[in-house]
């Protein structure tokens, strides 16, 4: 896989830190890596980006973005109010197979979810999937209300012929309640995909030694980690009421 782009069901869910353990499990493998964000928002010029976190945490050889917009808000809506020309799925998808041409892995991670738009066109993360033929990995929050938007996210990829690898839970809870726990078993049956990991909440706040050296725990084999999925369910899995 030369390219996988990275989405969530929502915002501030854990793809940029996901992106991250990806990033530094196939670094450590000794693979190029290069991180790009199609359109930052919510970042000043002088500030880092999330493209950058990701290779301040992961090791990765690279980080691009193509536009940055100061409002926190989606892409296409912030560019139009910053008075910017807005990012498109085909700017995307260009710079993703010119980064592909120079690393062994393009990770391309999107803003807020996968149907957010970009332009004024409505062109999304989606399309820019679709136009690379690339797989999508969907990054879900633990808790309760999360399952019907990965039904829908899944919907929304098998509608536009676009493989989706599976999901990552972004922020596993130290203290679970019984709907994440619960979850773990029903995540996969809604996104018809695997679950290939779970990241611990706070872990974009480890020194990045550490993170590199714990993130392939977080990750299933299909992301080159050891992480296994059976195991961990079982692990967690919620005891049945009394009775």
């Amino acid at each position: 896989m030369g390219i996988i782009v990275v989405t969530g069901t929502g915002t501030e869910i854990g793809k940029t830190i996901v992106t991250a353990a990806v990033a530094a499990v196939a670094t450590a493998a000794g693979r190029s890596v290069a991180v790009l964000k199609p359109a930052q928002t919510g970042v000043t010029p002088d500030e880092q980006g999330d493209a950058d976190e990701v290779v301040r945490l992961s090791g990765a050889t690279t980080s691009a973005e193509l536009g940055r917009f100061p409002e926190p808000l989606a892409p296409g809506t912030a560019a139009r109010r910053a008075g910017l020309a807005p990012i498109g799925p085909r700017e995307v998808a260009e710079a993703a197979r010119k980064l592909a041409e120079e690393h062994d892995l393009v990770l391309v991670e999107g803003a807020g979810g996968l149907l957010v738009r970009f332009d004024e066109e409505g062109g999304t993360l989606a399309d820019a999937a679709a136009l690379l033929g690339a797989p999508v990995l969907v990054v879900v929050p633990a808790g309760l209300g999360t399952l019907n938007p990965t039904a829908l996210t899944a919907e929304a990829l098998r509608a536009r012929g676009i493989e989706q690898l599976g999901v990552v839970v972004g922020s596993w809870p130290d203290a679970p309640d019984l709907a994440a726990r619960c979850n773990l078993a029903d995540l996969p049956k809604e996104a018809g995909a695997p679950l290939l990991g779970a990241v611990p909440e706070g872990s974009g706040a480890l020194d990045p030694a550490a993170f590199r050296a714990a993130a392939g725990g977080w990750l299933a084999p299909e992301l080159g980690g050891s992480w296994d999925a059976g195991a961990f369910s079982a692990a967690q899995a919620a005891p049945l009421p009394a009775g």
